[in-house]
């Protein structure tokens, strides 16, 4: 028992004279790592209808990052940071005809967190590996659809020939509490003692499961063939079409004669991606310094 106690003080000792704490913060660029389907791109021509996949991944955009690392020693340490993610539209529906436009995106914006170990291969070379995880934020549709009225709805409503409806709305999408992982290996140049420039490439692995959505802006205004706008704001978010829901609750489970149109079966989306970043690191003085 005493020998181990020994032992664990020396530990201790050593990893006081080299431990150390330090900041730092990085921006970058990632894209999609495993693509997945998100939609579909569909377009209408005289000789026929031509549609293709649409793939991608939500992680894709720019972050920015801050994280703390303490250093036990000279070589092993452990990381937590906070980061934002201002993700890159991704197509959902995308349909070009001469009766209807359709250009539906998404884009993440969220704030994410890790904790890692962190471990130095010299002074120069590091590596991190660690979990993730999701603190707040959102999957955000932009929707634009101009559908074309027929000769028979356009003389209903009394419009000319041409006239047509242009809808824009939004709607944010919220998911469950997700854990992934992330890694990353990276070179750092030491302009003082105390501060640092590094650059690192940088994998997470993580989906997201849809937990619910709701419908932040929503607007339809009824336009002549010249562009003129004839009737504003037929359709609002406190005056939505017959059949489209303001919130939505996605279920692991629906039964065929549930008639609830505010309920859909959930689905995972990716954020996975692969990414570098650069930043800057200022390190604090040692505790203690090395005899």
């Amino acid at each position: 028992m005493k020998h181990i106690f020994i032992a664990l003080t020396a530990i201790l000792m050593t990893s006081s004279a080299f431990s150390q704490f330090q900041v730092s913060a990085s921006t970058g660029y990632a894209v999609g790592s495993a693509g997945m389907k998100l939609g579909t791109v569909t377009t209408v021509s005289e000789t026929g209808a031509n549609v293709e996949n649409s793939y991608g991944s939500y992680g894709e955009g720019v972050n920015f990052q801050i994280r703390g690392t303490y250093f036990f020693n000279d070589t092993f340490g452990a990381d937590v940071s906070l980061g934002y993610l201002n993700g890159s539209d991704q197509d959902i529906t995308v349909v070009n005809s001469t009766s209807q436009q359709v250009n539906a995106i998404a884009r993440a914006r969220a704030f994410g967190g890790s904790a890692s170990l962190v471990y130095k291969f010299n002074n120069n070379v590091f590596g991190r590996i660690g979990g993730l995880f999701k603190v707040a934020g959102k999957t955000e549709a932009v929707v634009y659809n101009k559908a074309v009225f027929t000769d028979e709805e356009a003389q209903a409503q009394n419009l000319p020939s041409g006239s047509y409806s242009e809808t824009n709305y939004k709607e944010d999408f919220h998911g469950h509490f997700p854990l992934g992982f992330v890694a990353a290996l990276g070179y750092n140049y030491e302009l003082t003692p105390n501060l640092s420039l590094f650059a690192e490439a940088e994998y997470y692995g993580i989906s997201l499961k849809r937990k619910d959505s709701e419908i932040s802006e929503f607007n339809t205004d009824i336009v002549l063939p010249d562009g003129t706008v004839a009737a504003p704001g037929v359709f609002s978010i406190d005056n939505l079409p017959e059949g489209t829901n303001k919130k939505t609750t996605y279920v692991d489970n629906l039964s065929s004669s549930d008639t609830d149109t505010t309920k859909k079966l959930s689905q995972k989306v990716p954020y996975s991606s692969f990414g570098i970043n650069f930043g800057i690191t200022y390190k604090f003085k040692p505790s203690a310094s090395k005899e």
